[in-house]
């Protein structure tokens, strides 16, 4: 099939699934979610991403109903179902469905979704356009929650400005964007915000940084400022579904691309994980 959906052991296309009226995700976004890339119909980083995955679930006290082991079993055989060689892989799981009601029964037990679509990875050599935007989410953006508003209308903000994301900063200090985390180079130093309430743990961040270890490069995991950012020799941009992308803007005034053969270095490493991951011989199809 060219697309899959999948919701509470039922399988279909996005169009064909229904989805329960008293969903708690349709009154409260009350749910986690996570996402990966998939190459040759192996799962990207699949333990990364479940551990991850079942961590949100447990710090909203969400119940996910089959073990880690098993759901890895089912993304797997969801994912070889699905047309092409290289997917977009999301998963979530609400805490289930039940009468409106701000409290929930301790005996709910989650639902589980899954979608599956044909994806191609951006070419990380072409440069990206940034904006820059007051973080004002709330304390626990560690946590990958549905609760994505700020994060959709700060992408809107950024299409609108003819840029690629958003940034989000606390002050003058830079915390990630609105679907990434960023990073900074600046004299040979890899710098990135700590794994703190502010952000998520970006586990192709946090493969990016292994990288640089693996490659003798200093890594530094502490908060930079606005004015860092700016005065970086170059910013990396990192997702689960698009790593190691860099950008040569922000709010409009050219930036970056002073250190492009560092750059390339991370980039190449991170690239070559990826192809011995999935057993692919290219980056794209």
């Amino acid at each position: 099939m060219k697309e899959l959906a999948y919701y509470d052991g039922t399988i279909g296309t996005p169009e064909e699934l229904l989805i329960p009226f008293q969903d708690r995700v349709h009154f409260f976004g009350d749910g986690v979610y996570d996402a990966t890339v998939g190459g040759n119909h192996r799962v990207y980083l699949l333990q990364d991403h479940l551990d991850r995955f079942y961590s949100s679930a447990k710090a909203l006290d969400i119940k996910i109903p089959m073990e880690k082991k098993e759901l890895g079993e089912l993304l797997t055989s969801l994912l070889k179902m699905v047309e092409g060689e290289t997917h977009f892989v999301y998963w979530q799981v609400t805490r289930g469905a039940g009468e409106r009601n701000h409290v929930y029964s301790d005996e709910m037990t989650g639902k589980l979704w899954v979608m599956i679509r044909p994806n191609r990875l951006k070419d990380p050599e072409v440069p990206i356009s940034l904006i820059t935007m007051e973080d004002t989410r709330f304390f626990h953006c560690n946590i990958k929650t549905l609760n994505l508003i700020p994060s959709v209308m700060a992408s809107q903000k950024a299409k609108k400005a003819g840029a690629d994301e958003t940034i989000f900063h606390r002050g003058n200090v830079v915390t990630e964007c609105a679907h990434s985390n960023v990073s900074i180079l600046k004299d040979g130093v890899f710098y990135s915000h700590p794994n703190d309430q502010f952000i998520l743990r970006g586990i192709s961040k946090t493969h990016m940084i292994a990288a640089c270890y693996k490659l003798g490069i200093q890594v530094m995991e502490e908060a930079f400022s606005l004015t860092q950012l700016m005065e970086a020799d170059e910013i990396i941009v990192t997702s689960s579904s698009n790593f190691c992308l860099h950008a040569n803007e922000i709010d409009g005034v050219p930036a970056g691309g002073k250190d492009p053969v560092t750059l390339k270095k991370i980039q190449d490493e991170v690239i070559k994980e990826y192809l011995s991951y999935t057993e692919k011989e290219s980056l794209f199809d």
